[in-house]
């Protein structure tokens, strides 16, 4: 679940750390040309601390610590909340431009699922899709899934129906199995609990999904269960997080219990017959090729086997 939002004070209008400092020089009836001949500085740069032209770096609030009796953390820690509020309200401006982009995520079905914050302010709406997809901007997340490691899901129909939304979809099976402690793959210990999966599918399905969790973690795969998006088909995908740990992501929309386990067995099928580079987005109608038979010979072995 996304955490609540924790209502921010954001002030419009930001000091900086050089009022402060000059509230001070006027409480002790110091004026600045002798604070900067106690600190060997020139008046000028005195003056430029307390307009916020210039900033109060580690040595000169140690200076300050010294000359005024006022700890150097409180003045770097006021420079860094200065700076920091500045940086944001920049970041405001500039986001302010994105948030026509806001249109092509399914935002309101995000946070009525819980992945995402409900909030009303448009920028603030941006920053959460933003944080949840993990980059920093609209382009930056163009550029992941138009030229990046994601680029890969393109090439299937159900990603280009419906793009903002199955990239959703394919980040929060990210984020789960991020969450998830596998062991590192070993394809012969993954074999093995193919079998012993084999033998869940008469079992409901609130024994059987945990057990294959476990399992799968134990040979160094991800499974994950999340449930669709409005607008997407998408009924599993198969990827590799990182050379010992693959993902298989699973869909519950319009699924029987047989088409779930023939879904599972044909992603575990990408795991074992295909390159750790591939990734495959599949859909409840299924795709031609030769990997995608391959995956589907796969799976029916598994669970009607030859003999």
């Amino acid at each position: 679940m996304a955490k609540p939002i924790v209502n921010q004070y954001s002030p419009d209008n930001v000091s900086p750390p050089g009022e402060t400092l000059q509230e001070t020089l006027y409480t002790i009836g110091m004026p600045q040309a002798e604070l900067a001949r106690r600190m060997g500085k020139t008046p000028k740069n005195i003056n430029e601390i307390i307009k916020g032209k210039a900033p109060i770096c580690p040595a000169t609030a140690l200076e300050l610590e010294r000359v005024l009796s006022i700890s150097a953390g409180f003045w770097g820690n006021r420079e860094r909340d200065y700076r920091e509020a500045l940086a944001r309200r920049k970041e405001q401006e500039r986001l302010q431009s994105h948030v026509a982009w806001l249109e092509t995520i399914p935002v309101s079905a995000m946070a009525k699922k819980g992945w995402i914050p409900s909030c009303r302010d448009k920028v603030q709406k941006l920053q959460e899709v933003l944080n949840f997809f993990g980059v920093v901007d609209p382009q930056q997340w163009e550029d992941l899934w138009n030229t990046g490691a994601q680029a890969a899901f393109r090439k299937s129909p159900a990603f280009r129906s419906k793009p903002g939304a199955v990239a959703a979809w394919l980040r929060k099976g990210e984020l789960d199995a991020q969450q998830l402690r596998c062991r590192e793959y070993d394809e012969s210990r993954f074999r093995r609990a193919l079998k012993a999966i084999r033998s869940l599918t008469a079992d409901p399905a609130e024994k059987f999904c945990p057990e294959i969790v476990r399992r799968c973690a134990d040979a160094g795969v991800a499974v994950v269960f999340v449930p669709q998006l409005p607008g997407t088909s998408a009924s599993g995908a198969t990827r590799w997080l990182n050379p010992r740990k693959a993902l298989i992501q699973l869909s519950l929309r319009y699924k029987t219990d047989d088409q779930l386990w023939f879904t599972f067995f044909h992603e575990a099928g990408h795991i074992l017959l295909h390159g750790k580079r591939d990734v495959f987005l599949d859909e409840l109608k299924r795709q031609k090729g030769d990997k995608e038979e391959e995956a589907n010979n796969l799976a029916g072995e598994f669970l009607i086997p030859p003999r």
